[in-house]
């Protein structure tokens, strides 16, 4: 009897580990889906955007067609990477976390809603580079990357390689560089308030994947010991540097 009692309760147990794995494997895919829809429209408007834009007859417009092209090849990688992302094997499970993923994500597209500033040839030409650098540097992180990218906080496979090298969180400082471009070329109160609160949730999401990555990896914690967190060693050291000759 009671050996039969102990087969039906692993038994149960099995069942149990199989729905939830079932059911972790839907809500999975389910994200999945919602992220390509999103940023398969992102891409969609882009690339309806570009003709307007035609001729071709001043810098500013070739720049703003180059930024244009970077931003829908940059959202359409998302849109594939997460189709082909690895499955995570730890994620954040409370809540706060979630919300400053979709908040970093989404918030600064609010931006694009708020009216031009009149910034003359010079300013236009800058903001316009600013957004074609960090646009197409944020490509080649998120290329890096590649299959563990992650919107949420969730460790997949652990990335040290590359741009990896050289900060901790090198696909967010590439976007901060698109978003002062973005911030300037609608500047405004509004616009520098809703950037700053895009920084500081920003800020937070890396916090939050940091503490992920450190419970999934006992070696990360050697990695951030010797890699910075955000600004580049050099840049660093020179800001530093000039601030003592001064």
């Amino acid at each position: 009897m009671t050996d039969i009692k102990l087969d039906e309760t692993d038994g149960s147990h099995g069942g149990s580990r199989a729905v939830a794995l079932t059911v972790n494997r839907w809500l999975d895919w389910t994200a999945r889906a919602a992220v390509v829809v999103v940023f398969i429209a992102f891409a969609l408007i882009g690339v309806a955007g570009i003709p307007r834009l035609l001729p071709l007859d001043s810098l500013h417009k070739l720049l703003v067609v180059a930024a244009s092209i970077a931003n829908v090849l940059f959202v359409s990688l998302v849109a594939a990477t997460t189709i082909t992302r690895l499955v995570p094997i730890k994620k954040s499970k409370s809540i706060e976390p979630r919300i400053s993923a979709l908040l970093g994500t989404f918030l600064c597209t609010t931006l694009a809603l708020l009216p031009k500033a009149e910034l003359g040839p010079v300013g236009s030409i800058v903001s316009t580079t600013l957004i074609l650098v960090g646009t197409s540097l944020s490509f080649v992180v998120l290329r890096w990357l590649g299959k563990s990218f992650s919107i949420l906080a969730e460790a997949r496979r652990l990335v040290i390689e590359g741009p990896y090298r050289i900060v901790r969180h090198p696909l967010y400082l590439c976007e901060g560089i698109a978003l002062v471009g973005v911030t300037l070329q609608v500047l405004s109160p509004l616009a520098i308030l809703i950037a700053v609160a895009a920084v500081m949730v920003q800020w937070r999401r890396m916090i939050n994947e940091e503490a992920i990555l450190k419970e999934a990896f006992p070696e990360y914690r050697a990695y951030a010991a010797n890699t910075p967190f955000l600004i580049p060693a050099k840049l660093r050291q020179s800001s530093v540097k000039n601030g003592d000759d001064r």
